[in-house]
């Protein structure tokens, strides 16, 4: 462990008044869009008032909404995204919309404090038999994690005391006493959820209860054959092969790589990491950092998204990163963004905060539209007419373009990504007693209490267009702390200033540290140079093979056919060619991009068939621009290809 054994601790998404830039707009569209639309959805394909209907199919109220076993988990997030947004921004008909929501909830739930809308409402006879496939405790996840964060910012405890009656029901009948289930989730969540039930409650059983719930994962004999064996399947026939899909194939303390489904697999080890904070377990930081370390090196796209597979929707094998069939789940990439910080407060190192930038800016963000109303599924690095990662070829029945949607059979990425945009302030910082470190840069407002008083830090910049982060430090008095600004690992050089004076900044583990008693009103000027990077892909990386990837900054930029036109795997960019990043003002308010010059390799006539001898061809290769723009931002205008990785001359 760091810091004498303690984790840092983070900031509440208020403590950051997000006011303005990048940021401040996204947050902005996930309040006035985002979130109004995922209540629409749920409204429409589902009832938030679900856990009313007692009388289940028979209930003259009941119109066949629930169609999962695991929407409560969307209700739930969607939930936590509006407490997170309350806590910034209080918004009197949103809570009381809220408000109403909750108190279907709490109606619902049974005496013995059971709670889920369809094995109380469809399949009362089922509860708790197929834990190894039925999201139960995945749905009480993710409802402890949406009333840890409607108390956080409502200060009401409804929802809070009701997921603790639920955690109580859970706590009594899962564990290592005899009469007890040594059981665990076929999906990983509940972990987090009862982590930030314990921090929002401070009931300890919560928290041994997420340890033992991955201390008990994979264990021998494994408890998903003896469940199955038990309702009468027969455990050799389990539809996903193998128990590498759901991270139980062995103790996760005996694993060295991201395996299985990456949302699952993110949200385990985040958990797992959030419990080695709580609880000082250095065997499982140390697992963690393993598989941090494979997942990271071989296994992640440079978008941040995770899992190159449609039939697990998961992990592969090493350097395996297709780019037209990548899945990439928008959900997979926020795992990461959560594990990525919880990794950081523990053992603090811009590795896990430069990861968990990229996966913001590019992995998640490319999840939503524009306008904020519609969503991306499966995120792919290339797109080509009839090519849709999220389905299987089905012929005329197949959209010709992969365009984002209202809305998803299983929609879990849509509330998750409201969720970690409205709180995104909880990422910008972290800090210990002495000591602040600054992750994020963003025109804000930020307040950190530190035992030597109150710190405000005031951003000024236009990053991630620009380099130049200014920053203005309120204090009421003179008060000694350190600053620790992240120095990105795209940043190969950068100067800083204190108070108009260029100082030799003390960089460790990707931080730079400015030890000092500051005043109010001391200024700090952090430069960062963002030249266009030609990003290559390891060797290893088969699909890459003679390609670059455009960068600038901590944004990932993608070609578009409506910018350069179609056939973009027949555009070239030479090795000399000069590349311009600048912003273009018309585009998405405003929004970086990069130009230059390409060369289309395309023979003037084509005959006839399939193949041609080469020396039968004649081609042009004449310069023509091209432009790229940031990849989360694709499939916002006119429907068209995409490419991210483009050939190189």
């Amino acid at each position: 462990m760091v810091n004498n054994g303690l984790p840092l601790s983070s900031i509440r998404s208020n403590q950051v008044k997000i006011d303005g830039g990048y940021w401040g707009e996204r947050q902005a569209t996930v309040r006035t869009s985002t979130i109004p639309a995922i209540h629409h959805q749920l409204e429409i394909t589902h009832r938030t008032d679900a856990w009313h209907l007692h009388g289940g199919e028979n209930d003259p109220r009941f119109d066949g909404h629930i169609v999962h076993k695991f929407w409560d988990s969307d209700l739930a997030k969607w939930i936590e995204a509006v407490g997170y947004s309350l806590d910034s921004y209080p918004d009197p008909d949103l809570e009381q919309l809220a408000d109403k929501v909750i108190q279907a909830i709490k109606e619902g739930q049974l005496e013995d404090g059971y709670l889920n809308s369809f094995f109380t409402v469809i399949e009362p006879q089922n509860k708790w038999r197929n834990l190894r496939d039925w999201h139960e405790l995945y749905d009480a996840g993710h409802l402890m994690e949406g009333a840890a964060a409607y108390y956080q910012g409502t200060g009401k405890r409804v929802l809070l005391d009701t997921l603790a009656r639920y955690a109580d029901h859970i706590d009594a009948r899962f564990g290592p006493g005899e009469q007890q289930v040594h059981g665990y989730c076929g999906h990983p969540e509940v972990e987090l959820g009862l982590v930030k039930l314990y921090r929002a409650t401070g009931e300890k059983r919560y928290l041994n209860l997420a340890k033992y719930f991955v201390d008990e994962r994979g264990q021998e004999p494994n408890f998903f054959d003896i469940e199955a064996a038990a309702r009468g399947d027969d455990p050799t026939k389990f539809w996903a092969k193998t128990y590498h899909y759901c991270q139980a194939h062995k103790p996760l303390r005996e694993q060295n790589v991201a395996t299985g489904h990456s949302v699952r697999a993110a949200y385990l080890y985040a958990g797992a990491a959030d419990i080695s904070a709580e609880t000082g377990d250095s065997t499982l930081l140390d697992a963690c950092r393993v598989i941090w370390e494979d997942l990271t090196s071989k296994q992640m796209y440079i978008t941040g998204g995770l899992g190159p597979a449609h039939a697990n929707e998961g992990f592969t094998f090493g350097y395996d990163l297709p780019n037209e069939s990548a899945y990439a789940e928008t959900c997979a990439s926020i795992a990461l963004v959560f594990w990525a910080k919880s990794m950081f407060d523990i053992d603090p190192d811009s590795r896990y905060t430069d990861v968990m930038e990229r996966a913001l800016y590019n992995g998640i963000m490319s999840g939503v539209s524009w306008e904020g109303n519609q969503f991306f599924y499966a995120n792919p690095l290339a797109s080509y007419p009839y090519v849709n990662p999220h389905e299987h070829f089905s012929g005329i029945n197949t959209p010709k373009h992969y365009r984002r949607q209202d809305w998803f059979v299983c929609p879990c990425c849509p509330p998750n990504l409201a969720r970690v945009v409205a709180n995104l302030g909880h990422y910008f910082s972290s800090h210990s007693a002495e000591t602040i470190y600054l992750h994020l840069y963003n025109h804000s407002h930020m307040r950190v209490s530190l035992p030597a008083g109150s710190v405000q830090i005031d951003q000024e910049t236009n990053y991630p267009w620009n380099g130049d982060v200014s920053l203005t430090i309120g204090v009421a008095q003179a008060t000694p702390f350190k600053l620790a600004l992240r120095i990105p690992n795209w940043a190969s050089n950068f100067t800083l200033r204190v108070n108009g004076v260029t100082v030799s900044a003390n960089v460790q583990r990707g931080y730079a540290f400015i030890d000092r008693t500051w005043n109010n009103g001391d200024t700090i000027e952090l430069a960062l140079p963002m030249s266009v990077e030609r990003i290559v892909s390891h060797p290893n990386v088969r699909h890459n093979a003679g390609t670059v990837a455009l960068q600038r900054g901590p944004v990932v930029y993608c070609l578009e056919e409506a910018d350069n036109g179609p056939n973009l795997a027949n555009l070239v960019i030479p090795r000399t060619a000069k590349l311009v990043g600048n912003v273009d003002s018309s585009l998405f308010s405003g929004v970086g991009v990069i130009t230059g010059e390409a060369v289309r390799t395309e023979p003037a006539v084509w005959a006839s068939g399939l193949y041609q001898p080469q020396s039968a061809l004649q081609y042009s290769y004449d310069a023509v621009p091209f432009k790229a723009i940031p990849y989360s931002l694709w499939a916002n205008r006119e429907p068209g290809e995409m490419r991210v990785w483009v050939r190189e001359q």
